[in-house]
């Protein structure tokens, strides 16, 4: 045999000790024992959860009472995890010595926006964030009777009229259209439509694509938005784009270009765009029922940037100008012509800052400016404006902060103010003229608590003061929301919301030496819904009472109330019928009231008793086309007939009905997506009649209808960089 060298004899006792060295470890090392008891916050146990070392096999499972217990080998440093489905999952770091380690969890359920509760309660909401979406860009813009306006969307919706094509504004469950305000990033838009020429409504100024999130309160709204009796509009504009894209429109009614474009880094972005429109060729082929001395024209220009700023903030800035005119000569009452011409130059720019500091506070600051400027001339009475030549204007300069304090995932503390500079400039040819001025502010408070994520109160109040008014109000407001099952819910609310009179008012006041006050509306809102495989359903009742309305016969003054009550119903089904997505809504109102020139309450001129909808849309693939109608019908509004044996506001209208489709062709035009679009309201070419102007002296009065009875709208829209069509079978889905 060979003999061992020094050096294999060395490696073998090398081996040796090593061997026993390791036994010994086995033999001797500390045991700890680790076992406690899983329970969820309201002390209940939790079956099955399970609880390990990290990057271990040591780990145990909780029993029916939640009790756990396992042994571990493990030493020192460790980190203890617990998981349990439905519950956020709970990590602790340890330092293990042997012995018994006592280890108690308590979770809390997962925050999981398809099971958590939200406020629903007068509120339609449409955004990226929530699941309560009832109308996104695309839906609107697809809406055959809306035609691309998000105001005309809004009307298929309950609580908002639809025959109210004769006058300006978004009337909502019995209130006025001065009484729905629309906010961008929480700044009040001044003037959110075209302007308005008597017997014609007004559009919407703002593309519907300009907005990621839409929540169209029609009572009940937070508190951190005021000056709005009936409803408020809340728009939250686009982040930055996903990449750089330009678009093209060419439309019967005019032309529009725009251009974005997105930086490498995707941390900035900037954009704008032109559009031009002319109604003129179109009135030469449509005959119109007014003669038009200056055919609809409008030229406007708007412009945009984004700027990411440190780790989670995002600076905003929009900028909107158009300008524009409109005159029409149209029959009267005896045979007489009416006139009326308008000048219109509106401007809008708004700068925000969102951020978080940290995990649990998050900021917002905001400022905007607006001016509107209209120089009218007419020949007929305009209600307080008798004829002659005005140039009426306006501006607002506001600022806004917010804060906001998240308690883990779910409560949250808002808090903050804003301060609005309002003016109001009438002047007229005759020498007759006034200037209001008016410093607002207002202080708010609002706080969504999550008792469970079955249950959430938000408890809210604003203060706010006007100095053109000379008074201070305070607002205390209350929603509540119970999640019934996985799908369904109810919610309740409850308010008071004050508002400033209409100008117009408040110019007369002026002339008078008074100024009328506040006024009030409350709240009352139940409300159940349902979402669940594409199929939603709302059932709403409401009672909303007027208090300190602006009355206007003899003096100025803050005497007249009335109410508004109602029940709405809402479903919309993209499931059942294979590619098509469809609504019914459907409206009961019962209203009435005394405000600005009426002897005694009555159903206003604005409302009418019943309204329903039937909204349909379906896209076939393989011919890249999708269509759509609108079904829009409303019982008759009442109209106001000066003959004195006719009880006041007694007589109605006809019923108002307008059957309106759409058919879209989506392909591609060299490197462009496109879409050409053919679009016609009132298809069945049905007489609407909104109201009658009655001669002074009697006689045959004149019924007040739209300028022509059908509209046909023929457009092609190219973009380079966005392809709408994957968005247009995400929308079918």
């Amino acid at each position: 045999m060979r003999r061992q060298t020094y050096l294999e004899q060395l490696m073998n006792k090398t081996y040796i000790l090593l061997f026993f060295s390791l036994f010994s470890f086995s033999i001797f090392a500390q045991k700890t024992t680790i076992r406690g008891r899983v329970l969820d916050k309201s002390k209940e146990p939790l079956v099955g959860a399970n609880i390990f070392l990290r990057d271990t096999y040591d780990g145990a499972t909780s029993d029916v009472e939640g009790n756990f217990q396992f042994d571990t080998e493990e030493s020192s440093a460790q980190v203890l995890l617990v998981k349990y489905v439905g519950y956020d999952s709970v990590s602790q770091q340890v330092n293990l010595k042997g012995g018994i380690f006592e280890f108690n969890p308590v979770l809390r359920e997962s925050f999981n926006e398809l099971k958590v509760v939200v406020i629903t309660a007068g509120s339609f909401e449409a955004s990226d964030e929530r699941k309560v979406t009832v109308l996104k860009p695309l839906d609107i813009v697809t809406t055959a009777s809306a035609g691309g306006d998000t105001y005309g969307a809004l009307k298929t919706l309950p609580g908002a009229q639809v025959s109210s094509g004769d006058q300006e504004g978004l009337f909502v469950r019995g209130g006025s259209g001065t009484e729905a305000q629309t906010f961008i990033d929480g700044m009040l838009v001044r003037t959110p439509f075209t302007a308005s020429t008597p017997d014609y409504a007004a559009r919407g100024r703002f593309s519907p694509f300009l907005f990621k999130g839409t929540v169209f309160s029609t009572g009940g709204y937070s508190a951190q938005y005021g000056q709005g009796m009936s409803s408020a509009l809340i728009l939250d504009s686009q982040d930055l784009p996903e990449r750089s894209a330009g678009t093209l429109a060419v439309s019967c009614v005019g032309l529009g270009f725009g251009r974005q474009k997105l930086w490498k880094d995707k941390g900035r972005a900037i954009g704008g765009s032109i559009n031009y429109t002319n109604l003129g060729p179109y009135f030469s082929l449509v005959k119109q029922r007014p003669d038009f001395t200056h055919k609809p024209e409008y030229i406007g220009t708007e412009g945009f940037f984004r700027q990411k700023t440190g780790q989670s903030g995002l600076l905003k800035f929009y900028g909107y100008y158009n300008t524009g005119r409109v005159g029409f000569n149209t029959k009267a009452p005896s045979d007489s012509i009416f006139s009326f011409d308008v000048k219109n130059a509106n401007a809008y720019t708004n700068l925000s800052w969102v951020s978080f500091l940290n995990e649990h506070w998050k900021i917002n600051l905001g400022s905007s400016f607006s001016h509107d400027r209209n120089d009218i001339a007419t020949t007929f009475n305009m209600g307080i404006l008798s004829p002659d030549t005005f140039n009426i204007q306006n501006s607002l300069t506001q600022v806004r902060a917010v804060a906001t304090r998240f308690f883990g995932r779910l409560t949250t503390l808002r808090f903050g103010g804003e301060y609005q500079y309002a003016t109001d400039d009438f002047k007229s040819e005759r020498g007759f003229g006034s200037g209001l001025r008016d410093h607002y502010g207002a202080i708010f408070a609002e706080s969504d608590l999550y008792v469970t994520t079955k249950l959430v109160a938000r408890l809210g109040l604003r203060g706010e003061r006007s100095s053109l008014l000379s008074e201070a109000r305070l607002s205390p407001r209350v929603s509540l929301a119970y999640k019934l099952t996985d799908a369904s819910q109810v919610s309740f609310a409850w308010g008071h919301f004050y508002q400033k009179g209409d100008s117009l008012l408040r110019w007369r006041g002026d002339f008078s030496g008074a100024i009328p006050g506040f006024q009030k509306a409350e709240h009352f809102i139940l409300n159940y819904q349902y979402i669940k495989n594409d199929r939603t359903v709302r059932i709403e009742g409401f009672y909303k009472k007027y208090e300190e309305l602006v009355t206007t016969r003899f003096v100025l003054a803050n005497d007249g109330k009335g109410y508004a009550k109602g029940l709405e119903l809402f479903y919309r089904d993209k499931k059942t019928f294979r590619g098509v997505d469809y609504w019914l809504s459907y409206s009961w109102l019962d209203t009435k009231r005394k405000f600005q020139w009426y002897p005694s309450e009555a159903q206003p001129t604005f409302a009418a008793n019943h309204v329903a909808t039937l909204v349909a849309k379906k896209y076939f693939p393989k011919i890249r086309t999708s269509v759509g109608l609108a079904y829009n019908f409303a019982t008759g509004r009442p109209y106001y007939n000066p003959d004195s044996t006719i009880v006041f506001l007694s007589q109605r209208t006809p019923a108002y009905n307008n059957l309106s489709i759409n058919a879209s062709y989506l392909t591609t035009v060299r490197k462009a997506f496109a879409v050409f679009v053919l679009g016609v309201t009132n298809v069945l070419n049905q007489e609407q009649i909104f109201g009658y102007r009655f001669p002074p002296q009697g006689g045959e009065p004149v019924p007040i209808k739209p300028a022509a009875n059908q509209f046909f709208f023929v457009g092609a829209f190219f973009s380079w960089g966005t392809d709408r069509r994957q968005e247009v079978l995400d929308n079918q889905n």
